[in-house]
């Protein structure tokens, strides 16, 4: 077999092969063993045809057909594996020659991963931020979430004022005419919150449950929705239920409903123990994530467009559904976003950050390679049960972990972690 190597660029490549009239021969002999099952042939029961004996009843153009096809298949292999080669797909196959018996010509072209060209890894620039400090403040905040989540609420007979849960129904108008996306049924809404547009909650203020009114509002210059930016619209309110939100105060008593605890000291302990451990994860997935950053940038790491489409496919499909919790649409998404159309968002949104992470998949992977980085079972094993105990009260989720493919992105995982681990190591010592 003859070989010749031609790089497309540095991310796909073309193989000229040509096969002899030995390596034909192979491909003959697997085309006849596996025609000789279908022939019929005097004094032999069908599939018990005599390789040679088969070999005069087949036809010669199906079997010089079975012949190339197997030839070529086993020589597209052995040609990818001998030149070293990695194709990321199945290899587009062009026959430009072929002589029964005599000869075979054909080229064979597919993506690769290309070769990649790390820099300086072991001398990266330091990230220059420090893990945040928690204050008082912090854990101010998270004990008045937790005084929210523990507030009573008590429906009242009396005009609606700031910190009130109003319960509402409106209906959102233009010009007289109701617009998409206006329009709520039974929206609890906490005054003062500003969480509507600016202006409408106010305008709740002084009503009292049963009360139909309108609000008139203008929506922001800068609104996600086109059509409505800077637009004057009247809201008709309906106030279906009003209710007194009662936080309680800081006791030990809320101490004890918050968690074990049995002081507003030891709460206040454990909340700042959290946040602190919290930030330190926080810094410490940034330090990570920063090194990364400097690997890729200081490499020379060319990108296979398969590559990139997969990720743009991957990034599409997890925004799809995490927007989906969120009631909103990949549309809906790429208006307020400010896109002219998805197209748009996904040219300068989703395709650099698609590339982005294909440049450090392939860097962290040329690293794990030059520094003998490697996962084994045991690592992964006990990956496979951490995620099970994770999912213990989702039996179909947890049995997904012993799917052979999902053990795969688990041991991919489980190395890419373990080359961070070690490229921080590298500059940080």
């Amino acid at each position: 077999m003859n070989i010749q190597r031609e790089s497309i660029s540095d991310t796909r490549v073309k193989l000229t092969i040509t096969l002899d009239q030995s390596e034909l021969a192979d491909g003959e002999a697997v085309a006849l063993t596996k025609l000789a099952k279908d022939v019929s042939a005097p004094g032999f029961r069908k599939g018990k045809v005599p390789v040679d004996v088969a070999r005069k009843h087949v036809k010669p153009e199906l079997l010089a057909q079975e012949t190339l096809e197997n030839a070529v298949s086993k020589a597209v292999a052995e040609a990818f594996t001998s030149e070293d080669i990695r194709a990321l797909e199945r290899p587009e196959v062009e026959v430009t020659k072929f002589v029964p018996g005599q000869e075979a010509e054909f080229t064979a072209e597919a993506d690769i991963i290309p070769p990649v060209k790390l820099g300086n890894y072991k001398k990266l620039s330091a990230p220059k931020t420090s893990a945040k400090k928690i204050e008082t403040s912090d854990v101010d905040d998270t004990i008045g979430r937790i005084k929210q989540q523990l507030a009573e609420k008590k429906s009242v007979d009396r005009a609606a004022k700031d910190g009130d849960e109003a319960t509402i129904d409106f209906v959102g108008k233009k010009d007289g005419e109701a617009f998409d996306g206006g329009t709520g049924s039974d929206h609890p809404l906490v005054l003062g919150s500003n969480s509507f547009i600016p202006g409408f909650e106010e305008q709740i203020v002084g009503h009292k449950t049963g009360e139909t009114f309108d609000i008139n509002v203008t929506f922001p210059g800068d609104y996600h929705a086109k059509d409505l930016a800077g637009q004057e619209v009247t809201f008709e309110t309906t106030i279906k239920d009003l209710k007194e939100v009662v936080e309680p105060e800081e006791s030990d008593e809320l101490a004890a409903k918050a968690g074990p605890f049995t002081t507003m000291d030891e709460l206040r302990a454990d909340i700042e123990r959290e946040l602190k451990a919290q930030a330190e994860r926080e810094h410490e997935e940034a330090v990570r994530d920063h090194y990364v950053e400097q690997l890729v940038a200081k490499s020379d790491i060319p990108v296979p467009a398969i590559l990139r489409q997969d990720q743009v496919e991957a990034i599409e499909r997890d925004m799809t559904q995490n927007l989906m919790y969120q009631g909103l649409s990949i549309d809906q998404y790429v208006e307020q976003k400010g896109f002219a159309s998805k197209e748009e968002w996904i040219e300068k949104e989703v395709g650099p950050l698609a590339e982005s992470r294909v440049k450090a998949g392939l860097a962290l992977s040329e690293l794990s390679k030059v520094e003998s980085i490697t996962s084994n079972n045991e690592e992964l094993a006990e990956r496979v049960a951490a995620m099970k105990e994770q999912y213990a009260k989702q039996p179909e989720m947890a049995k997904r972990f012993d799917e052979p493919e999902i053990q795969h992105e688990l041991a991919n995982r489980i190395l890419t972690e373990k080359t961070i681990d070690h490229l921080v190591a590298l500059n940080t010592k």
